[in-house]
């Protein structure tokens, strides 16, 4: 299995967009909530996400760990 990278929130939100159809709902304060139609995904804008933290959102949004990282 492919290690996470070191990743911003900001840097996520882009990948998540682009490549896995998810698309911002709303923002409350340094956080961003996504949805693809059948998730919801909220994450923090924060400039380093820990790597729990990143595996919790893919794990939420359904995103395959491989997939992810050759995206990056």
């Amino acid at each position: 299995m492919p290690r996470l990278p070191i990743i911003s929130g900001y840097d996520l939100i882009k990948i998540l967009s682009k490549n896995f159809g998810f698309r911002p709902i709303r923002q409350k304060g340094s956080h961003i909530t996504l949805t693809n139609d059948m998730v919801f995904i909220t994450i923090p804008l924060h400039d380093e996400l820990d790597k729990g933290t990143l595996n919790a959102i893919l794990k939420d949004a359904g995103v395959k760990r491989k997939d992810f990282v050759d995206y990056l």
